[in-house]
């Protein structure tokens, strides 16, 4: 169990599942002698609470030391209060770092946005159903407007001033990848297939398979909170699983994500469905940053 020396349980908390942030673990592991490292490098100091629990060899505070609750926790500001809780929310409403599965950033090749302001703006629009503009392409990503402008070569997101820049590798990843690749309006609706039926379903294994583990973590005893959130997200309901909606990153590149509740025989899991033409919008590795892209969403849905 992630459990903080202070008791806070890092396995509940999304920021955790998210990988945007690790544990202390307790005062007694290497987890704190490398989470204290990490806060004085950047904050010049470490938690006190933490420094003290593995100065006094505790691994728990609450259940290990006479002294609880002592000074460090009543001088704050953390673990509970609201210097805790505004770092929270301030945090979750954050990109988590936009990683390959060899843990490396993501970066988005030039040459990409070579290739894409070379092509022809009018016919892109028509094979993606989206809409051209003098300066490039809009598109509707789940519940936002998303700007393709050709002349800075950048994403843009529509916002009360008018167009600002995102800053989001993943998202222009995939976007440019996705805009590069179509070259035709591509029949849908011939069916449904899994990772496993794809012609380079070989790709997810080992690192590439699909990290479904936050959503269920998240959503397997909330049925509820997972409809609000693709709700929030423009989701569509479908009748499949336990609960299954369908997502729509781009227009014409729908993901059906199916929730199984546990039972007796199963434990509860999460599976994601595509329609047979997502082989011709994507390679392998395309659609595995885009799965990650609308699960990231997905689980960041309340906090955006």
């Amino acid at each position: 169990m992630a459990t903080g020396a202070c008791g806070i349980n890092c396995d509940v908390c999304r920021l955790n599942v998210m990988g945007t942030c690790s544990t202390c673990g307790a005062g007694t592991s290497r987890e704190a002698s490398s989470k204290l490292e990490v806060q004085k490098r950047l904050f010049g100091a470490g938690c006190p609470i933490l420094e003290c629990a593995q100065l006094n060899n505790v691994s728990y505070c609450m259940c290990h030391c006479d002294l609880f609750p002592c000074e460090n926790f009543r001088m704050g500001p953390y673990p509970y209060s609201a210097g805790f809780l505004d770092m929270q929310k301030r945090r979750l409403s954050q990109n988590p770092p936009a990683l390959t599965p060899q843990g490396q950033d993501i970066a988005v090749p030039p040459e990409y946005w070579d290739s894409l302001v070379r092509r022809d703006i009018a016919a892109l629009s028509h094979f993606t159903l989206t809409e051209a503009k003098p300066s490039g392409i809009v598109f509707p990503f789940l519940n936002r407007d998303i700007l393709i402008d050709f002349n800075e070569r950048c994403l843009k997101k529509h916002a009360p001033s008018g167009w600002e820049a995102v800053n989001d590798p993943l998202l222009e990843l995939i976007t440019l990848l996705y805009f590069n690749r179509v070259d035709a309006l591509y029949p849908k609706g011939k069916g449904l297939i899994s990772t496993k039926d794809l012609k380079e379903g070989h790709f997810f294994k080992g690192p590439h398979a699909l990290n479904m583990g936050p959503l269920v973590q998240r959503y397997k005893d909330n049925l509820r909170d997972f409809g609000e959130a693709a709700r929030l997200l423009h989701g569509e309901p479908v009748d499949m699983a336990d609960a299954a909606y369908v997502f729509f990153p781009f227009p014409r590149v729908p993901l059906y994500y199916l929730l199984w509740k546990k039972d007796n025989e199963f434990e509860a899991s999460v599976d994601v469905l595509f329609d047979m033409s997502i082989e011709r919008c994507l390679d392998a590795a395309g659609i595995w940053g885009l799965v990650n892209l609308v699960t990231r969403n997905i689980l960041q849905a309340k906090n955006n």
